[in-house]
């Protein structure tokens, strides 16, 4: 039975559609893509695995043992540090969406010729290295005892150099943290209409943090953990310019165990890994879950 191609049927017994034909192209191409994901999987999958059968293995009894993962609480330094750099990182993440957000948000409603110079002032730590930032650092820390002792300025300085929570720490980490923070939270303004729903807030009375509070975070909410969760990654991971800079953080206390206990400090660098893991993966199930009611 044949039809016309008008109709848009197809020729074959019983009008059912034949088989069509796969191409070699794609077979290969998948096959390709496999092969790729497979050589990258072992690449990520195999030192992770390494460390931790190195890190659970018992040398002197044999067999596999867990005491290097219980002991990490008690460990001589652990809770110090790593409550140290926590506080850090939290501070950092409220202090770079407090600079960002309000500055992003302006940008886009009200200054979009500054766009661009905006986006290329936040890329300057990447074109600067980390290790000439500290540098200059420490060269403007040490003028406090040479140049301005016994002045408030001075004072300062010091006060921003205390080991219990160094706020120069802080302070640099922030400009470490600018381009990633910039990046997340544009990615969220450019595909929201933040002009209508904020003329429609301001119309309603609202003020401007309140603006900012109701309308702005909830919209970008999704962009507000994906910076959140970059910046904390970074300053629980920054290692060069704490000991530059002589302070006791995680990533420089894990270094110090290394010599002394070095399966306690490979299973403290892989449960930190977990936790990272498993904070990226909340963050997307928290936005598949948005999605899904916004599709709803």
């Amino acid at each position: 039975m044949t039809a016309t191609a008008g109709l848009g049927t197809v020729t074959g017994a019983g009008s059912v559609e034949p088989p069509r034909p796969v191409r070699r192209g794609r077979r290969s191409g998948r096959r390709w893509r496999w092969a790729v994901l497979a050589v990258l999987g072992l690449y990520f999958v195999v030192p992770i695995a390494a460390s931790v059968w190195f890190t659970v293995r018992d040398r002197g009894r044999g067999g596999v043992t867990a005491r290097y993962y219980t002991g990490i609480p008690g460990a001589e330094g652990f809770a110090s540090a790593i409550t140290r750099s926590v506080l850090l990182a939290v501070l950092t993440v409220l202090i770079a969406l407090l600079l960002m957000l309000p500055t992003i948000v302006l940008v886009d409603l009200r200054l979009p010729r500054l766009r661009t110079t905006v986006e290329l002032l936040t890329l300057l730590p990447l074109v600067l290295p980390p290790i000439a930032l500290v540098v200059g650092v420490r060269s403007v820390l040490s003028w406090a005892p040479d140049y301005f002792y016994g002045t408030p300025l001075a004072d300062a300085m010091f006060a921003l150099q205390k080991p219990s929570l160094p706020w120069i720490l802080v302070l640099v980490y922030v400009v470490l943290a600018l381009p990633f923070v910039y990046r997340a939270l544009d990615a969220g303004v450019r595909g929201a209409d933040l002009r209508t729903l904020t003329e429609a807030a301001r119309n309603l009375g609202a003020s401007w943090p309140r603006v900012l509070a109701t309308v702005v975070l909830p919209v970008l909410r999704t962009s507000v953990l994906n910076a959140a969760f970059l910046t904390f990654a970074l300053v629980m991971g920054e290692y060069t310019i704490a000991v530059i800079l002589g302070f006791v953080t995680f990533p420089t206390w894990i270094v110090q165990t290394s010599g002394s206990q070095p399966q306690l400090s490979v299973s403290v660098s892989v449960l930190s890994l977990a936790i990272t893991w498993g904070l990226l993966l909340l963050i997307s199930a928290l936005d598949r879950r948005r999605g899904g009611k916004d599709t709803a």
